[in-house]
């Protein structure tokens, strides 16, 4: 049990930080730099898709996708322009861990899958994917691999994935779109877990875990189901928020 101290706490957190500032020097600005729920979805997939590291390092990053597009994502991935830029024979480093190659390969698996479904989202509703973590696992198995930014083993906690999930299924939020909101669950949707994440859970009591897994993904999600019960991922903002002020 959650004591009453830390679920007001949390709530303080949430109101404050949920707000259209969160938005400024993190990856979801992305997103809101477009027009039309494709270009939208498509943003917020390569955004999360390469959030990982440094900030200052793979903010620009995304940004040249951006760029490259001229804020036409969806037609830029599934016509293949991004042929142009990043190029199949390309060893040399586009970002850290991925090369210029694994980055065509990655969006040409994406490319593939708008091609065959439409988008993202009407892929899982094609599946009748309604919860979040089918969701994951349906994505890791489209998407994941060998060089891909995406993960294949959806038994890891699949940050960058699951904080997808919530700018799109999250409706009525100043940061997130919910373009998903009309077929997804909010209520199963998973924290976004690394290492931090999880360090100040367990300060507040939330959870006792020493691996940021999907595992302990899954019972963090579960504790703040008892302070946000119909939208858990209140609990993110929280958590940021914790992370900043830990005396409010």
């Amino acid at each position: 049990m959650i004591g009453q101290d830390v679920k007001d706490r949390l709530r303080r957190y949430a109101a404050q930080y949920e707000t259209a500032d969160f938005i400024k020097g993190d990856p979801s600005w992305f997103m809101h730099q477009v027009s039309g729920a494709k270009n939208r979805e498509a943003m917020a997939f390569l955004s999360s898709a390469f959030s990982y590291g440094s900030r200052k390092q793979f903010l620009p990053k995304v940004q040249q996708f951006l760029d490259w597009s001229g804020g036409e994502v969806h037609s830029w991935v599934l016509g293949g322009e991004f042929e142009k830029e990043v190029r199949a024979g390309d060893s040399s480093c586009f970002y850290r861990l991925n090369t210029c190659a694994q980055v065509n390969k990655f969006l040409r698996s994406y490319q593939a899958l708008l091609q065959e479904d439409g988008t993202l989202g009407d892929s899982l509703r094609k599946e009748g994917i309604s919860k979040a973590l089918p969701a994951v696992r349906h994505i890791c198995a489209k998407l994941g691999g060998a060089g891909s930014p995406v993960p294949q083993d959806a038994t890891s906690a699949c940050k960058r994935v699951c904080m997808f999930l919530r700018w799109m299924v999250r409706d009525g939020s100043p940061v997130d779109l919910g373009l998903w909101a009309d077929f997804m669950d909010r209520r199963s949707l998973i924290i976004p877990m690394d290492t931090h994440v999880l360090q100040e859970a367990e300060k507040l009591g939330l959870i006792k875990s020493r691996t940021a897994s999907m595992s302990a993904a899954l019972r963090l999600s579960s504790s703040l189901a008892e302070v946000f019960p119909e939208d858990p991922m209140k609990g993110d903002f929280a958590l940021f928020g914790y992370g900043v002020d830990p005396s409010i």
